[in-house]
């Protein structure tokens, strides 16, 4: 029992490092042993059972087996619950009243993580999610002229989509998105970061580095999703800054943030990942730079999951610091008495997804504070999951329950009738879309944003 005769903690959430490096890590016996634990406790709860997938699996192999425990569950069935979650992380935040610093000690979301990373070392893995994680490789393949067309055309080929659908695991009913011709970071070359020539005699002191004030200058993260698939959202970032005066870079080299590979267990690669990426964002936060990126999985790596898997890393933790949610970014102008509010249009009524991996940030209703500063709009927060998570809404074995997660929120849209809707969250706003069926499209709220001022 915790402190006071609660059963449950009231303290907040805090993570402990993922301490992949200890060979403890790794055991697969030790690992069974504490899912064993931890379900036991899930089971004893059942409060999270409304959010993924993952707690209805599990909660239906014990009802069913022989003892109606978790001890009646073989063992060879805990990767059945771990294969359902996606690591959205909100039975962590929102739910679970057993999470550190509670004795109890129970972390879901990083145990599938380690269940996920034990996996892939065995090879277990399928061939079909090492494809689909490997968003660089795929992007600038797809996104070559030519492979262009024929990769955008298959997308919507029922025969081509039959194909992928047997042959990997890509559902041939589930919406894949298009790969523009021109990448963000090549329609903004000529605002790529030359380290050389930013290092002269301008280096912050770390003391100073992003300090409150620090606004006019952000260095624009693309993202593997907006650099390949919709830049317009990397534009709309681009033009609403300058327009208020903050200048806008890109990192000298950009390489995926590494979330889908942790999704997959890939850590290997998510630190070869690490090594890309980081050097390259502490050149300008030494310069000063705030860092921003429009995808909440990427702005979560790079604030969470990265200084949780490298806690010693003096660069990581820097570049971690720096990051920001564009409208967290948007909202520190605002205080600062920075933030343009000349807009030329309204929204009027807008549906805003508040996407699980920006709710994880903790960083409060940003979006909608920053969008309810326009003239005549009004914003109504919807805050579930929808259950996409980037591959899971793709997968053959999948779609269907990221389908079922939506639904809640496709209901609220219909009920609202708004005007707009849209997500933080680019593939989740697709991914609504898609179950709303009708002719009304998701829009980014930064291009909202951008559409209020008349950019």
């Amino acid at each position: 029992m915790a402190e006071h005769g609660r059963e449950g903690g009231l303290d907040a959430p805090t993570r402990h490092p993922l301490n992949q490096d200890d060979p403890k890590f790794w055991d697969e016996a030790d690992l069974n042993k504490e899912l064993e634990r931890v379900y036991d406790i899930c089971h004893g709860c059942r409060r999270c059972v409304s959010l993924c997938n993952a707690f209805p699996t599990l909660f239906d192999l014990v009802d069913e087996s022989d003892t109606m425990e978790v001890d009646g569950v073989a063992v060879a069935d805990y990767t059945k619950v771990v294969d359902q979650c996606y690591l959205c992380d909100l039975c962590y935040l929102t739910k679970c009243p057993y999470v550190p610093p509670h004795e109890w000690n129970v972390d879901f979301p990083h145990l599938m993580l380690r269940a996920k990373a034990i996996k892939f070392k065995k090879g277990d893995t399928k061939f079909r999610d090492k494809i689909i994680t490997s968003t660089d490789m795929v992007g600038k393949l797809a996104s070559t002229p030519l492979i262009n067309t024929l990769v955008n055309g298959g997308n919507t080929n029922s025969a081509m989509r039959s194909v992928l659908d047997s042959a990997l695991g890509i559902h041939k009913d589930a919406k894949l998105p298009e790969y523009a011709r021109k990448t963000a970071r090549q329609i903004n070359a000529v605002r790529i970061f030359d380290p050389a020539a930013g290092q002269q005699n301008t280096e912050v002191p770390a003391s100073e580095q992003n300090a409150a004030g620090g606004l006019d200058k952000v260095a624009l993260f693309t993202t593997c999703y907006c650099n390949y698939n919709e830049p317009d959202i990397a534009a709309s970032i681009i033009k609403i800054l300058n327009h208020n005066d903050v200048t806008v870079s890109l990192p000298a080299k950009e390489h995926c943030c590494g979330m889908p590979k942790l999704e997959l267990g890939d850590l290997s690669t998510v630190s070869k990942l690490k090594e890309l990426n980081i050097p390259a964002l502490y050149d300008m936060v030494r310069q000063g730079y705030v860092i921003m990126a429009a995808v909440p999985s990427c702005v979560l790596m790079f604030k969470q999951e990265l200084p949780l898997m490298f806690p010693d890393d003096e660069r990581v933790k820097a570049v971690a610091k720096a990051f920001h949610d564009p409208f967290e970014f948007l909202h520190k102008l605002h205080k600062a008495g920075k933030l343009k509010t000349d807009f030329k249009q309204t929204l009027g009524n807008v549906s805003y997804h508040v996407a699980c991996h920006q709710r994880v940030q903790n960083i409060g209703p940003k979006t909608r504070q920053i969008l309810e500063l326009i003239e005549d709009t009004s914003v109504k927060n919807i805050e579930r999951c929808s259950g996409h998570d980037g591959t899971y809404g793709v997968k053959s074995e999948t779609l269907q329950f990221a389908n079922k997660i939506a639904r809640p929120i496709v209901r609220q849209i219909q009920q609202q009738e708004p005007d707009y809707y849209g997500s933080d969250c680019p593939v989740a706003g697709k991914h609504i879309e898609n179950n709303l069926e009708t002719e009304q499209s998701t829009v980014h709220p930064i291009d909202l944003l951008r559409l209020a001022y008349g950019l």
